[in-house]
């Protein structure tokens, strides 16, 4: 029986359609079958699968349980939460992401940054609903950004958002992170010990936290001023949509810009003239995308040939015997 990939549907995606992703996938074809990826992965979808370049999909228990082939889950991103990382190292399957669109986050980070104090999305609908007048702009040179997290992402806003700020700005941090001190001063910010202050003192606040965990609750957004804005292109579950909808409507704050579509959790937000919503966009470019691509199909060749993986994100997986017997070259 010929070994098996489960495909990401994101490869089907005309919008994103490339040389690059069509040659890389034909030359993995030549290794593997492909199978599209269910919503679930079960037990049903197991036989003969040896690696998933994974979207959104869900990987059960008792996939990992018949999955004896098994060796890689590449995700097509950054996000792992679907994936159990626990139970696939447990099972000695490789996790891997791609961390390759960090620059792509952060420039959507800086063109909603900007989007927000000059009131753009406000003005647009003003306009095209007749109303000719103006509004209450401001300044980003002065201003104060606050960054709830600070990785990759994190620092890559920091980098370019500094020098916008200019002498008098200010850039605040908010991590926990051993080393958040040298990394402020690597980017000329300042360390706040509570989120709250950020939510305090800044013109905008943007998230840049991992995992689905909420840290963003109404006791936050009654501290912004109500020319404040918050952004979120990491996870739409890092804030609570209906204390955002309870401060949107009591003006505690101005904007709430979101990279999700507004359905399920955010259903709430349909319509409101204050929630700017992105559709998960602000990771995709043409670039970008080419890149998740030839990374993703590059780790999944290189399992298959007995190579070790970029990216890996259960490092401790190495260490099991059923990759020790695949894994031949490191």
């Amino acid at each position: 029986m010929p070994q098996k990939i489960l495909l990401s549907s994101i490869f089907e995606v005309p919008l994103f359609a490339s040389t690059g992703r069509t040659e890389g996938l034909q030359k993995l074809s030549q290794l593997v079958d492909f199978v599209d990826e269910p919503a679930e992965v079960t037990s049903d979808h197991a036989e003969g699968v040896v690696a998933s370049i994974a979207g959104g999909a869900k990987f059960t228990e008792s996939f990992y349980t018949h999955a004896k082939q098994m060796r890689l889950i590449a995700r097509w991103g950054v996000g792992y939460d679907q994936v159990n990382v626990d139970l696939a190292t447990e099972h000695g399957v490789i996790v891997t992401v791609a961390p390759v669109h960090m620059k792509t986050v952060a420039e959507y980070t800086i063109g909603q940054w900007f989007a927000a104090m000059k009131r753009t999305f406000t003005l647009n609908r003003m306009a095209h609903g007749g109303d000719f007048g103006q509004v209450k702009t401001y300044e980003i040179e002065g201003s104060a950004l606050g960054l709830f997290g600070c990785g990759r992402i994190g620092q890559e806003v920091a980098r370019r958002a500094r020098p916008l700020l200019g002498d008098q700005g200010r850039l605040l941090i908010y991590d926990l992170r051993p080393d958040i001190g040298d990394i402020a001063a690597r980017y000329g910010a300042e360390v706040v010990n509570d989120p709250r202050e950020l939510f305090e003192q800044c013109d905008v606040v943007s998230l840049h936290v991992s995992g689905d965990d909420t840290v963003v609750n109404y006791d936050l957004l009654t501290a912004m001023q109500p020319h404040a804005s918050v952004i979120n292109p990491s996870r739409g579950d890092l804030v609570n949509d209906k204390d955002m909808k309870r401060a949107l409507d009591e003006d505690k704050l101005f904007y709430y810009i979101v990279d999700d579509p507004p359905n399920g959790r955010r259903a709430l937000h349909t319509g409101h003239p204050r929630v700017i919503c992105t559709n998960h966009n602000g990771g995709n470019t043409v670039q970008s995308v080419a890149r998740l691509d030839q990374t993703t199909i590059q780790q999944v060749t290189d399992v298959i040939h007995g190579r070790q993986p970029e990216h890996i994100l259960n490092t401790d997986v190495l260490d099991h015997p059923r990759v020790k017997e695949f894994l031949l070259v490191k």
